[in-house]
């Protein structure tokens, strides 16, 4: 993310689209430092430029946008998304953990890139922006400040414009709010007063979203505080149910399921899982922390003890909207990437699958880990895990539509197994979220 880590770069631009008002005490972190700082030193200027960075639990991606003004010198007229260029390094900046500065050279290598994408006449009033997500969520404080302020001095030191705030670490709920009006946007649900929505789930490495607009007084009077947020849009109000789960990402719930977040300091000691080859013995860095994991030498393995360790992970730890069992959603991240790693959907098509896909492929990994080949040696972990995530953690039913893509109405959503804008050309026309008027 989750995320979105993701859909959150496209709705940069979607935000503005609709004119969104959040009606939160905090102003949203998109709201006057991206696009406000875009407006060209003079009206006749036709071309804009800004540059946006993802810094998530497993990398950190840069987002040079391009955008048009049509026609400079009529007021009014709003620039349009011409493009996008990115790139990504790995690991994330949370795995520089207590190297800060080595984590900010590898935002200043993607900053080469901007470098490389946009004009130098242009570096001055092309404004650069770093938005962390679950990975530095999850790190202390003192620590995740210190990551942040060595990015900051990259910036202060770029040729770049360099907004107020331009580098923090996003609310987890903004992420599934953007993702859900990225998705219904794009699918024309948000256009008039059609509120036949679809929900959005987003599963990153740290964090996992939920989000949803409820159709019954029941589910708004049942959810708990701070799970409900308004906003106007498209002269509408909207009521979501959204909430970010930090420490249920994909990642973060492989160190939960082998019982590594309450030992991860025991050094030469080995975490093992029934749902791991037994054979294997290997280690795995995350967070900047090096783990040893292996199979069970001894006793069980296979989908139902596999199941039994990730299940304890989400069992009563999320609330369960019962709506959500009659609703359909879309799923990105390590569900889209999951579900084409087994060829349940196609890699670049994506598709259709229910809940219950899940689990009957879990099943056929798990019980066969001595015969199955992949990748990665955690998929019967992960794909338990989802199934568990979905089914004991939301309270999906088996019978769940999940709509698994890439694209929406032509437009690239996926990209590294996280939402992002990559290459829209659809121009969608801009508007700052404070003005009606250009620049």
């Amino acid at each position: 993310m989750a995320t979105s880590q993701g859909a959150v770069f496209f709705m940069l631009v979607v935000s503005c689209v609709c004119s969104t008002v959040f009606h939160r005490d905090q102003q949203t972190w998109f709201e006057g430092v991206f696009l406000s700082s875009m407006c060209p030193i003079n009206v006749s200027a036709s071309i804009l430029y800004g540059i946006m960075f993802d810094a998530g639990s497993t990398g950190t991606r840069i987002h040079v946008y391009t955008f048009v003004q049509k026609t400079p010198d009529k007021l009014g007229q709003l620039p349009i998304l011409e493009g996008e260029i990115f790139d990504s390094v790995k690991p994330g900046l949370s795995a520089f953990v207590d190297q800060p500065k080595q984590g900010a050279e590898t935002v200043q290598e993607l900053l080469e890139v901007a470098k490389d994408s946009i004009p130098r006449s242009h570096w001055k009033r092309t404004p650069v922006v770093l938005k962390a997500t679950a990975g530095l969520r999850l790190l202390p404080e003192q620590k995740a400040q210190a990551l942040l302020f060595e990015v900051k001095e990259i910036f202060r030191k770029s040729p770049f414009l360099v907004p107020k705030d331009s580098v923090s670490i996003m609310d987890g709920s903004y992420e599934g709010i953007l993702a859900w009006v990225t998705v219904n946007f794009l699918t024309g649900q948000l256009h008039g007063h059609n509120q036949e929505t679809v929900g959005t789930l987003d599963l990153g490495g740290a964090s996992t979203q939920i989000t949803f607009l409820p159709q019954f007084e029941k589910t708004l009077e049942q959810t708990p505080r701070g799970y409900l947020t308004s906003f106007e849009m498209f002269n509408s109000t909207y009521k979501l149910y959204t909430h970010s789960y930090l420490g249920f990402g994909l990642k973060a719930a492989r160190l939960a399921t082998l019982g590594a977040l309450e030992t991860q300091g025991i050094d030469g000691h080995t975490f093992r899982s029934a749902c791991l080859p037994r054979s294997l013995e290997a280690e795995w860095i995350f967070g900047g922390v090096k783990y040893q994991y292996g199979g069970n030498q001894e006793g069980e393995m296979g989908f139902e003890p596999c199941y039994a360790e990730v299940l304890r992970v989400v069992q009563g730890k999320l609330h369960q909207p019962e709506e959500v069992q009659r609703s359909s959603f879309y799923a990105f991240s390590y569900y889209y990437d999951r579900a084409a790693d087994t060829d349940m959907i196609d890699y670049e098509k994506g598709g259709v699958l229910k809940v219950e896909d899940f689990e009957r492929k879990a099943r056929e990994v798990c019980d066969n880990l001595g015969n199955f080949t992949s990748g990665s040696p955690f998929l019967c972990m992960d794909l338990a895990y989802i199934t568990a995530l979905l089914k004991d953690g939301f309270g999906f039913a088996d019978s769940t539509i999940l709509q698994l893509t890439k694209k929406v109405n032509n437009i690239e959503t996926g990209w590294g197994g996280h939402l992002s804008p990559v290459a829209v050309s659809g121009h969608l026309p801009l508007r700052t979220h404070t003005s009606s008027e250009a620049c």
